[in-house]
C-alpha cells in the first residue's frame, strides 16, 4: 500500500471547495492502494467461481437465460463483468479530462487544485487495475459501442460544473453500489473481489468531492444555466448506463448480439439491477434539483428512474 506525501492545511480564506479537498487530501495520505502491490495478478484464478452474482446477469430470468448451461452462465457473467470494468476505464478517462481541464483554470497551489491531481492519480492507478482485470480474464475490453466512444470525446467539452460532476456522480455510484454487494460475496472469482475492495474504498473520497462540487455549482445558477446542467446530466448518464454492458458480450455463449441486447433491454431484473445501482445517487440528485425538466426522459429510458 502506497501513501502520498501529507499536504499542507487549506489556507485562511479559501471556499467551502478546498475545505473538502484538504480533508479528502489528508485521507488519500493515510490510506492508498497499488494495485501493482495489493493484487496478486499471478494467482490462479478459481474454476467454476462466478464472477457476478446471477441475478445481476443481463439476460437473468429470460427465456434465453434458460437456454444456458451453468457453464455459460458464469461464462456470461465474466463478460458482463469485463464489459462493466472497460466501461469504467473509459468514463475514467473522459473524468480525468475534466479534472485536469479543472486543475488548469485553479490556482494550482489551492487544496482543490492539488486534490484535482490526486484523484487524477487514483483514476490512473483504477484504469490500468480495470485493464489488468479485463486481460487477465481473457477477455475483450469491450467499451461502449463505437458511436458512445466517439461521443465520449465531447464530454469534457459540453459538460461542466454541476453537470459534470453528477454524471460522474452516477458512473462511480452506480458502479460502486454494486461493487459493494459483490464485495463480500464468498462465491465471486477472488480477483474481481480484491478488485471491486480497492476502487471502493478510493471512490468514496471521489463521491464526497463530487458531490461538494454538485451543491455548490447548483448555487445560483440561473434558469435557463440551471436547464443546461439537468439536460447534460440526464443525457450523459443515459448513455454510460445504457453503455455498460456491450451488446457484443452475448456471442460469447453464442447468442446474437442484437437478440440479446433486445431481451436485457426488456428484462425486468436488469432494469432492477440498473435502478438499485442508481438508488441512492438519484435521491441526491433529486434533492438537489437536478432531475427535472425536458431530461426526466433519459432518467426513465435509462432505468434509473421509475416511470
Amino acid at each position: 500500500m502506497s501513501a502520498p506525501a501529507t499536504t499542507r492545511s487549506a489556507r485562511p480564506g479559501e471556499g467551502d471547495g478546498n475545505a473538502t479537498a484538504a480533508r479528502l487530501l489528508r485521507s488519500a495520505a493515510k490510506k492508498s492502494y497499488d494495485p501493482d502491490v495489493d493484487i496478486d495478478w499471478d494467482a490462479p484464478l478459481v474454476e467454476g467461481a462466478i464472477w457476478v452474482p446471477e441475478h445481476r446477469v443481463s439476460l437473468y430470468g429470460t427465456e434465453l437465460w434458460e437456454r444456458l448451461t451453468p457453464e455459460q452462465r458464469i461464462e456470461l457473467g465474466k463478460h458482463e463483468a469485463c464489459s462493466v470494468a472497460s466501461v469504467g476505464l473509459w468514463f475514467e478517462t473522459l473524468l480525468m479530462q475534466r479534472l485536469l481541464k479543472d486543475f488548469y483554470a485553479d490556482d494550482p497551489t489551492s487544496d482543490r487544485a492539488q486534490w484535482a491531481l490526486t484523484e487524477v492519480a487514483d483514476e490512473c492507478r483504477h484504469s490500468q487495475m480495470f485493464a489488468r482485470l479485463v486481460h487477465r480474464a481473457g477477455v475483450e475490453p469491450y467499451g461502449p459501442i463505437p458511436f458512445v466512444h466517439q461521443l465520449g470525446k465531447l464530454f469534457s467539452v459540453v459538460n461542466w460544473g454541476p453537470a459534470a460532476y453528477a454524471s460522474i456522480l452516477v458512473a462511480e455510484e452506480v458502479l460502486d453500489r454494486l461493487q459493494r454487494e459483490q464485495a463480500n460475496d464468498d462465491r465471486i472469482q477472488p480477483l474481481m473481489r480484491q478488485v471491486n475492495r480497492i476502487h471502493i474504498m478510493e471512490e468514496a473520497r471521489h463521491v464526497a468531492f463530487a458531490r461538494d462540487e454538485v451543491t455548490r455549482g447548483l448555487a445560483g445558477l440561473s434558469r435557463a444555466e440551471l436547464a443546461y446542467q439537468r439536460f447534460m446530466c440526464a443525457f450523459t448518464s443515459f448513455f454510460v448506463v445504457r453503455s455498460l454492458i456491450n451488446p457484443k458480450v452475448y456471442a460469447a455463449v453464442g447468442i446474437d448480439p442484437a437478440e440479446g441486447r433486445r431481451a436485457a433491454l426488456a428484462n425486468p431484473h436488469h432494469r432492477e439491477m440498473i435502478r438499485f445501482g442508481g438508488e441512492k445517487i438519484l435521491a441526491f440528485l433529486d434533492e438537489a434539483g437536478m432531475i427535472a425538466g425536458p431530461g426526466q426522459a433519459l432518467w426513465k429510458k435509462s432505468f434509473l428512474l421509475e416511470k
